[in-house]
């Protein structure tokens, strides 16, 4: 490896003997540099997008957002880094993983795993994150990432008050603002189960900030959202339900 194209590394684990022994490994690889450490998934995404690393050493379980979180996340990224996984069990999420070109390394880690798992890191594709998710860890967001002129946004999803589809993109409406994102109506939908309840076919709302329905001179179905000044339309199909399923 030529010295002009060192990768650069970014450590991520909540354990700092974890952190201290990897960084050890790595001032014993040639031509690698550490350019920061992270202690959470979402410290992570920030360190990301400021440092560019070319991959990232992830731990798989950490408080907050984990690491297969902070990698779904990482693809809204221009440049993505490359992921190496790791962890200290789950032991069905690697065999989920091994026929896959993406690192995925059990500690404690060792130097020749190590080096063999830079040297081929790619980066990880939805159907890869999907066998992970469903292999080791819920598949359950605590946030939604939105693009951001400063990086990724991150909205946690208790702050989230609806979900409204316009063609390409999603408004996802929350305690701070609204933002674009590109996930469907359909997989969040399928993601946040019982948290949130279609409204319209271009509508979720969250359960957890419904008010009540009102109707309008005009027969309209409207729902009423704490926090949210102007009501959100309801199908005439979903109203019923809606009344049969709250009582509101």
């Amino acid at each position: 490896m030529n010295a002009a194209v060192r990768l650069k590394v970014l450590i991520v684990d909540d354990e700092p003997p974890a952190r201290e022994r990897l960084r050890s490994l790595l001032a014993e690889i040639p031509d690698v540099e550490v350019v920061g450490e992270a202690v959470s998934g979402a410290e992570a995404l920030v360190q990301a997008h400021d440092r560019a690393p070319d991959i990232l050493l992830l731990d798989v379980r950490m408080p907050g957002m984990d690491g297969l979180e902070a990698a779904r996340h990482l693809k809204l990224l221009e440049e993505p880094p490359a992921v190496i996984f790791t962890t200290a069990y789950d032991e069905y999420a690697v065999e989920a993983f091994e026929a896959h070109a993406v690192g995925y390394l059990l500690k404690p880690v060792r130097k020749e795993q190590l080096a063999a798992a830079l040297a081929r890191a790619g980066r990880l594709t939805r159907a890869q994150l999907q066998k992970l998710a469903a292999a080791g860890a819920e598949a359950r967001r605590t946030h939604i990432a939105a693009r951001a002129r400063e990086g990724l946004k991150l909205i946690p999803i208790e702050e989230v008050r609806y979900f409204l589809a316009d063609r390409k993109y999603t408004t996802v409406a929350h305690a701070q603002g609204e933002d674009l994102i590109e996930d469907s109506l359909r997989l969040l939908e399928s993601e946040f189960g019982a948290a949130f309840v279609r409204i319209h076919r271009n509508a979720l709302v969250a359960v957890r900030y419904l008010e009540r329905i009102e109707r309008d001179a005009a027969g309209q179905y409207l729902v009423r959202l704490r926090g949210s000044p102007a009501p959100l339309a309801v199908s005439r199909r979903m109203a019923g339900e809606l009344r049969e399923r709250f009582r509101i």
